[in-house]
């Protein structure tokens, strides 16, 4: 009888472990609201929207890419650096800037990946936002609600470590 006891209140408490949700990524919160968002966003454009992502090192080169989606689907895929006056960078002009259009959508390897947002906030989910040890998560919501900064940084990096994404403009 006293085993039954020790079993029923295990298994009690093992359930009662099993069903509470973990807080398993930072900015959980944050997150959800903003995901909410998303969902509005694509009611409201019919899943069709242009946004920006910027990249940048710490040497002055920067780039963007503005990626083109309809109907839930990348169609375009326009990349441009942006090089300061005097920073000798060995790049054609086909480097420097590009578009990709319908299949050709991912054939460069420069540039910010081909993602629909829905993609992005997966990412965001199950890779930027996972809670580590030694790294700074980083999450910001300044496009109407959606994701504009979302990623993490390990401690004790020094040059250009932001494992991530930076949209500047979604419309």
């Amino acid at each position: 009888m006293k085993y039954k006891i020790y079993l029923i209140a295990f298994v009690f408490i093992g359930s009662l472990c099993l069903s509470c949700e973990s807080d398993d990524i930072s900015y959980q919160s944050s997150f959800e609201n903003s995901f909410e968002a998303l969902e509005t966003f694509k009611i409201e454009t019919n899943n069709s929207y242009i946004y920006t992502v910027q990249n940048g090192s710490w040497v002055g080169w920067s780039n963007e890419t503005t990626i083109t989606v309809l109907n839930g689907e990348v169609t375009q895929r326009h990349f441009k650096y942006f090089i300061p006056e005097g920073l000798d960078v060995n790049l054609s002009e086909e480097e420097l800037e590009w578009i990709e259009n319908g299949v050709e959508v991912g054939s460069h390897t420069s540039g910010a990946q081909a993602l629909t947002l829905d993609a992005i906030y997966n990412k965001a989910e199950n890779e930027w936002l996972v809670k580590r040890k030694n790294a700074k998560t980083y999450f910001e919501t300044g496009n109407n609600g959606l994701i504009s900064v979302c990623g993490y940084t390990q401690d004790n990096c020094t040059d250009d470590c932001f494992n991530g994404i930076r949209i500047i403009h979604i419309e």
